[in-house]
């Protein structure tokens, strides 16, 4: 069992506050003062360190420490600097809940010595070795990397240019060509006219007579009758058909006409006048295939109107193009015949594999 000073009891609980206000002279006696001037390595314990809070249990068990080895708990106790390095009060100094008379309580003092070493932070892993990356960073002036034709090498830049040279070359000269070919007759187009033909047809064929002195002012419309063998073996010659007021017919009242109820039979007859004379003989190669497109749009017009009948076939056909003028408005002092001028073709025989409208 622990021995126990004959002056005191059994060691004590908390330290009440009458204890407390009669210690803490003692415990603020037993704290050291620096010197004026002198630093000191040491950290320095004060009053806020010395004094726990009243109730706090370390007050207690440092009473019952002391009463157990005998010494007296009221006498002064260790000095300051035994107990500094760990920061734990004076060992048998009771704590105060309050400064005492007179004293004037202060906040902790930093220690005058040199301030601890902080441990430096990793240093984040460069993702770019060769330091790159840091130079562009760190040099604002430097020109970033080159893009586009300027990152190619040298005879890949030549290469480039070259094909650029001649795309817009090219470009210049079909503009220049389609231009020539929808002016007017001039001497370019009367020196040049071959050259400009075979550039522009067939993929780039315009008709747009935007440069036309006097825009077309007339209503064309083409007819056709054929010559049918009957089922019996007879033979019988059909009508004229209007096929341009069938397109009309179709086109009125719809909002989505198809192209080749607007363009298809118009454009055929347009392209066969263009390469026939007035004696409607062919000029140049392209005549013979003008007569056989618009031959064939012919027959599968007239197949589709049964104008065959049951058990016949079409053997020749006849087109001819029926011509008026438009007639002028009433402030136009222009005087034009409003009587139709035809335009007749010879019977073009019906090859056996367009019999029935080219289907064979």
């Amino acid at each position: 069992m622990d021995a126990h000073d004959g002056d005191f009891g059994p060691p004590k609980g908390p330290i009440t506050s009458g204890e407390a206000e009669a210690d803490g002279p003692r415990a603020r006696d037993a704290v050291p003062r620096p010197r004026a001037g002198t630093p000191s390595s040491e950290p320095v314990a004060t009053n806020a360190q010395a004094r726990p809070r009243q109730g706090s249990p370390a007050a207690g068990e440092g009473r019952a420490a002391g009463s157990s080895a005998g010494t007296d708990d009221r006498r002064p106790g260790p000095p300051a600097e035994e107990g500094a390095d760990s920061g734990s009060p004076a060992e048998g100094a009771a704590p105060a809940s309050g400064p005492a008379d007179g004293a004037v309580e202060s906040g902790p003092v930093p220690p005058a010595g040199p301030a601890p070493a902080v441990p430096d932070a990793p240093a984040s892993p460069d993702p770019d070795p060769t330091g790159s990356s840091a130079a562009l960073v760190d040099d604002p002036g430097r020109p970033g990397p080159r893009t586009g034709v300027a990152a190619l090498s040298p005879r890949y830049q030549i290469g480039a240019a070259l094909a650029l040279a001649v795309v817009a070359v090219t470009v210049c000269v079909h503009v220049g060509m389609v231009f020539l070919h929808v002016a007017p007759s001039n001497t370019v187009t009367k020196a040049h006219g071959r050259a400009i033909d075979e550039w522009i047809y067939p993929e780039f064929e315009q008709n747009w007579k935007l440069f036309a002195p006097n825009p077309l002012q007339q209503n064309i419309a083409v007819q056709v009758r054929a010559q049918v063998r009957t089922a019996d073996g007879g033979s019988r010659t059909t009508g004229w058909y209007d096929l341009s007021a069938q397109d009309g017919r179709a086109i009125d009242g719809n909002l989505l006409p198809s192209h080749t109820q607007q363009n298809e039979l118009r454009r055929a007859w347009d392209f066969f006048t263009a390469t026939h004379g007035n004696d409607n003989r062919p000029v140049g190669l392209r005549g013979a295939l003008s007569e056989t497109y618009l031959r064939r749009i012919v027959v599968l017009r007239l197949e589709r109107g049964g104008a065959a009948g049951d058990g016949g076939a079409v053997e020749r056909i006849q087109i001819r193009s029926r011509t008026t003028n438009v007639t002028p408005p009433p402030w136009s002092t222009e005087k034009v015949s409003m009587s139709p001028v035809y335009r007749e073709l010879s019977w073009w025989s019906v090859p056996g594999d367009e019999t029935e409208g080219g289907t064979r």
